[in-house]
């Protein structure tokens, strides 16, 4: 419980700094002339970039690389992070092909989206067992390149109350979480928090734009010397 609730004060606090610059987009659209439209784009890639960092950039992911350390798992070495995380990808590519998981390279950080139509049904938060396999694939890659951090957070739409999102979003994240960790993955490996509709990818004003920002986001980063 003290774990639990360590990861959601840091969960808060961390979207609380981030709040002012990243939760003013509203998701309306605006009319092609309109040069708030670039505004709202630029706001909605200023979301993309604060749920990047904002795992990974805290305290937790060191107190995780020093659990690992102390458990024996070896950091990686500069030059050798690169080429690691390239065999990675390729691996869970293949693993999740036709899946619909989509798998995406930043840099040394693989992602991994998980959207909520293909992960869960409308409005719930347990996980699909026809996804199980999909998910399973995913822990036996994990599990082999066990030289990272996991970092799973969940974020929904627009649509309906900002508690209730939150809450959505932070269960489907822990199911997510809780599931690959019952696949023999570390839980020290593990970052979870959810984000509600903070952060959208895309203009919550369409129907296609809300379903991509229904998602769970999976971010392996990797864990150096």
């Amino acid at each position: 419980m003290r774990h639990k609730n360590a990861i959601a004060v840091s969960a808060v606090l961390a979207g609380s700094m981030l709040l002012t610059s990243c939760a003013s987009y509203t998701g309306q659209t605006n009319a092609p002339d309109d040069p708030n439209r670039t505004r709202n784009n630029a706001l909605i890639g200023a979301g993309i970039g604060a749920v990047a960092g904002l795992l990974s950039g805290s305290d937790a992911t060191e107190r995780r690389q020093r659990a690992l350390v102390g458990a024996g798992v070896g950091g990686l070495a500069g030059g050798a992070v690169g080429a690691y995380q390239d065999r990675q990808e390729a691996e869970l590519r293949r693993q999740t092909a036709g899946t619909g998981i989509d798998v995406v390279r930043d840099g040394d950080t693989i992602k991994l989206n998980l959207p909520d139509g293909v992960t869960f049904d409308f409005n719930r938060t347990e996980l699909k067992p026809q996804f199980y396999p999909a998910l399973n694939n995913v822990a036996a890659t994990l599990r082999e390149y066990n030289q990272t951090i996991v970092e799973v957070s969940g974020h929904t739409d627009n649509v309906g109350g900002e508690a209730v999102n939150q809450r959505i979003s932070e269960q489907r994240a822990q199911n997510v979480a809780t599931y690959l960790i019952g696949q023999g993955l570390q839980r020290e490996r593990f970052e979870v928090a959810g984000f509600g509709y903070r952060y959208p990818v895309a203009d919550n004003s369409t129907e296609q734009g809300r379903a991509l920002n229904r998602r769970v986001e999976v971010r392996i980063v990797p864990l150096q010397t």
